[in-house]
């Protein structure tokens, strides 16, 4: 019973997760997260 009860509320919680990281209002964060990698050094130094 316990175990059936926790399986359900973990299935919701990445559901929830699943929904909120494919928001479309998050593209524009996580194409500025995706990018971080990519930017120059000197831009770390000069901050």
């Amino acid at each position: 019973m316990v175990s059936g009860i926790v399986t359900g509320v973990l299935l919701l919680l990445f559901i929830g997760g699943w929904i909120w990281a494919w928001n479309p209002r998050r593209k524009a964060d996580f194409d500025a997260a995706a990018a971080l990698p990519l930017e120059d050094e000197d831009m770390e130094k000069k901050a």
